[in-house]
């Protein structure tokens, strides 16, 4: 699934397009101050909740509930940042406008927005993390 998300956003997000990464060990790299140089945007998992399991004769069923974020990436030179926020405010607009009300193929549900935080403003780099949640629904024969 997040290489659909990282897809999506590389072909319909102008801002983005040839600039979206995958990472699963983000904060590896956040601490190390290694995030990639020509990356605009970094879609990571961040876990999945599951729902309340269904009966059904033969079969196990049970909602998931998973979490993506995008992290959103520019460089911001002044302290408080004010010209990142100037150019990342319209890409977060259009991420969303791109990702909620869609699904990748074969799942059940579609993206909905469950929030946007300033994730760091640290050595000339602004992330703005926006978290995206999608359901999809687990069946087991048994």
């Amino acid at each position: 699934m997040i290489d659909a998300v990282a897809d999506r956003l590389n072909a319909l997000v102008a801002d983005l397009q040839g600039k979206v990464e995958t990472v699963a060990h983000l904060a590896d790299l956040m601490k190390s101050g290694r995030l990639p140089a020509n990356a605009s945007a970094i879609v990571v998992p961040l876990g999945f909740r599951g729902g309340k399991p269904g009966d059904a004769a033969g079969m196990f069923t049970q909602d998931i509930n998973e979490v993506i974020g995008v992290l959103l990436i520019a460089s911001a030179h002044d302290k408080a940042g004010q010209k990142a926020l100037k150019r990342i405010d319209p890409l977060i607009r259009e991420v969303v406008d791109t990702l909620a009300g869609w699904a990748p193929e074969d799942v059940s549900g579609v993206f909905q927005v469950e929030r946007g935080k300033l994730l760091s403003l640290h050595q000339g780099r602004m992330v703005f993390q926006i978290d995206f949640s999608i359901t999809d629904q687990l069946r087991i024969s048994a």
